[in-house]
């Protein structure tokens, strides 16, 4: 018997900062439909000479509902930044893609002060963003604001960082256990994942399948909505940005919060898996932006072998 996953539950919503919503269709045209991420990325590595990559798909999708209302619960913070590392390279706003960046194993750092986590080593959009305000991917501040108005119960003393693996068998029987032994330790009743790159989307997608399967609440953030509809999750809140901007638009502290607000209804709202929401802001008017991130039309010979070139060095880096 061939079993098929069940669609995902989505619709279009909008939070405003007193927690109503503005339900309705975006004001995105009709023809600027989300990057998909699956063909694009199969396209451009295959034309940089490597086979195509075979994403997860969880057919079958467990669901934990809270076991408390979210004004009682304590929620953890789970993140691929990595920690700033001295010597290895440019790490900061802007700085190209820097595979020495890599970690390998789960860390836990404390969120107080704010930790310096950057995302040099991930595959975000670098034409349409620079990383320069961490709250557009890691918003601790926005759910301190959160903790103060008594709409959540505790931000966990400590967030935790997971590293994106090509390999699914590592980030399923290495890192998932790691997370999920983590959350127990700070005590969380809940997890919020933001994702930033491609794989990043994978990772947590995998990562909140197994949080789940034990019990734990999990609600995602991401900018790439086939990947994780594809991989199958249980809730997931998705902003039709460039890749890195997953928690909101940078330096837009009404759209970071905005976006919270979203992911905190729907850990509490969600009734069963593949509960997708997408939000109903726009990047911006044009959608041009969307032709960018590795899409290969128009690129010479030249400029693949020169992107082969490019990738292979920081795939030795990486190793």
């Amino acid at each position: 018997m061939v079993i098929t996953p069940s669609p995902p539950i989505h619709r279009t919503v909008d939070a405003a900062l007193t927690d109503t919503y503005a339900l309705g269709m975006s004001t995105q045209p009709a023809t600027a439909k989300p990057i998909a991420y699956l063909a694009r990325t199969r396209r451009y590595y295959q034309a940089l000479g490597y086979p195509p990559y075979h994403w997860a798909r969880n057919i079958e999708v467990p669901f934990a509902a809270l076991q408390k209302p979210l004004a009682d619960s304590r929620l953890v913070l789970i993140t691929t930044a990595a920690l700033l590392q001295q010597g290895i390279g440019p790490q900061g706003p802007g700085a190209a893609y820097n595979a020495a960046a890599e970690f390998h194993r789960v860390y836990t750092t404390s969120v107080e002060p704010t930790p310096d986590l950057r995302i040099s080593h991930l595959n975000y959009d670098r034409s349409h963003t620079t990383a320069d305000d961490a709250n557009s991917w890691l918003p601790v501040e926005r759910l301190r604001e959160q903790v103060r108005a008594g709409r959540l119960g505790a931000l966990a003393e400590q967030l935790i960082g997971t590293p994106t693996h090509r390999s699914q068998r590592v980030t399923r029987e290495q890192d998932a256990p790691d997370v999920r032994g983590a959350c127990r330790t700070l005590g969380a009743d809940a997890a919020l994942l933001v994702a930033s790159s491609p794989f990043c989307h994978q990772t947590m997608g995998l990562l909140a399948w197994h949080l789940e399967h034990h019990g734990i609440p999990t609600v995602i953030l991401g900018c790439a909505r086939d990947i994780l509809e594809h991989v199958g999750v249980p809730r997931f809140v998705f902003s039709d940005f460039p890749l890195g901007n997953s928690a909101g638009k940078p330096h837009d502290a009404d759209s970071q919060r905005r976006t919270l607000a979203l992911a905190l209804d729907l850990l509490e709202s969600a009734r069963a898996p593949r509960t997708s929401w997408s939000s109903a802001q726009v990047w911006q008017e044009d959608a041009g932006w969307k032709a960018d991130y590795l899409n290969v039309d128009g690129l010479s010979a030249a400029d693949l072998e020169q992107r082969r070139r490019e990738f292979q060095a920081q795939q030795d880096v990486a190793r």
